[in-house]
């Protein structure tokens, strides 16, 4: 289904809407200018600067070690290019699950510092006094439940979460407590595609999915795998769209080669 014109700017509003229509919610990853122009440019609804820019720009192995400083400038980029979607960023770990106060400081740096549009938070009942400062300080909270790359250290592994049903129920208690908080959506990750439906059939807000079955009202991947850029990740729910790291791979080669063989540049690419 093309992007509805109807939504010259994609609000958190919007976003209700589209699922009171049910009309699916389409969200990417974006962590600079180049990309996120273009994804605004294709329709995209929702542009997430997420913490995975520490794993995929700059080559950590988890979400971790990104800085709140890092998010902001990561966020300025995309923000820039910007449109027409509805840009999220998320808050780093370490910068909102010790308190609420230090959560709000740092939501409201992102708003002020990047002119992103809302923040994402992972987590339930943990984190749910830090969901609620922030949403009454004016700042809109995307949740994010189920596989939370946050807590790797505590999950040891990235496996499908609430398979369990201890687990499964958490999750659903989670889910109200969020929307309770009034967080405006909330993400749902690598979950059982039965259990998505329940909670996105449970709430009044939006649920994007990853790795979470076709239920849910939207869904995101990250840019740099369902592009191909990085082709080390192969997870089932993962399409890929493109192989760029083969075409990006072919063209530079050819650019070595025609410059080692001085084919490049030619008269007509010379002054």
């Amino acid at each position: 289904m093309a992007p509805d014109k109807e939504y010259k700017k994609v609000t958190t509003n919007t976003i209700q809407k589209m699922k009171a229509a049910g009309e699916k919610i389409s969200m990417i990853t974006a962590y600079d200018f180049s990309f996120a122009k273009l994804f605004d440019q294709a329709g995209i609804d929702i542009i997430l600067v997420g913490d995975s820019a520490s794993n995929v720009m700059a080559g950590h192995t988890t979400t971790l070690p990104i800085t709140l400083d890092q998010m902001i400038y990561h966020a300025q980029s995309v923000v820039r290019a910007r449109e027409r979607a509805l840009v999220v960023v998320d808050l780093p770990f370490g910068y909102y699950q010790s308190n609420s106060e230090i959560a709000l400081a740092s939501s409201i740096r992102i708003m002020k510092e990047s002119g992103g549009h809302t923040v994402k938070l992972e987590g339930g009942e943990e984190i749910i006094e830090s969901v609620k400062r922030i949403v009454s300080a004016g700042v809109p909270v995307m949740g994010h439940l189920g596989l939370t790359p946050q807590s790797i250290n505590k999950f040891g592994t990235y496996v499908v979460r609430a398979t369990e049903e201890e687990e499964a129920n958490k999750l659903r208690k989670d889910a109200l407590l969020l929307q309770e908080a009034g967080c405006f959506a909330i993400v749902l990750e690598k979950i059982p595609a039965t259990l998505a439906k329940e909670v996105t059939e449970s709430l009044h807000i939006p649920t994007i999915g990853i790795g979470a079955g076709g239920y849910c009202d939207g869904q995101v991947l990250v840019m740099h795998d369902m592009l191909g850029i990085n082709t080390e990740f192969k997870p089932r729910f993962l399409r890929r769209y493109l192989n760029l790291d083969e075409q990006i791979t072919g063209a530079v080669k050819q650019y070595i080669s025609d410059v080692k063989s001085k084919d490049f540049p030619n008269e007509n690419e010379s002054y």
